[in-house]
């Protein structure tokens, strides 16, 4: 055997070779865990007036529905290709999701109504509080997931 070689490095390479499944899995499952629950609280923290806001708080693997607010996609390099999940509120029913999380300032209304004053609304955050959280649950969850993967594919 030369003496320039590693002991057991095919071993290693096939385990190696097995990682990003196990670790993709055990991430997907970590990040869905953690999606539902900050659609939970938002859910608990959104105003409601007739539902509809409520009901569009949601969360999908890829683009979120059109008119949408999103928290951020969440997405790293050659892990992300199919690791993008979206947290939203709103959709193209409820697109005032926006309006009633970060409120609106005084404006003059236009249309039918040409000339009046708005008065505008105040914030009523349901959405950015409901990330803020559970940002650091959710961190620690999907890092428990790569390490119990890394560690599962270690073993064998």
């Amino acid at each position: 055997m030369p003496s320039n070689s590693i002991l057991g490095l095919a071993k290693l390479e096939r385990k190696l070779s097995r990682m990003p499944l196990a670790a993709t899995a055990a991430i997907r499952t970590a990040m869905e865990s953690v999606a539902d629950e900050i659609v939970r609280l938002a859910r608990s923290l959104a105003p409601v007036d007739d539902g509809d806001l409520r009901a569009s708080i949601g969360w999908t693997w890829g683009a979120p529905p059109r008119g949408s607010l999103t928290l951020g996609k969440v997405a790293r390099s050659s892990l992300g290709r199919g690791l993008t999940i979206t947290v939203y509120a709103g959709n193209s029913e409820a697109f005032w999701a926006r309006w009633v999380e970060f409120g609106t300032a005084p404006h003059e209304v236009g249309g039918k109504f040409a000339g009046a004053e708005h008065p505008g609304t105040r914030a009523q955050p349901f959405f950015f509080p409901a990330y803020r959280a559970s940002r650091k649950s959710a961190k620690r969850k999907i890092g428990t997931a790569v390490r119990k993967a890394a560690k599962q594919v270690a073993k064998l």
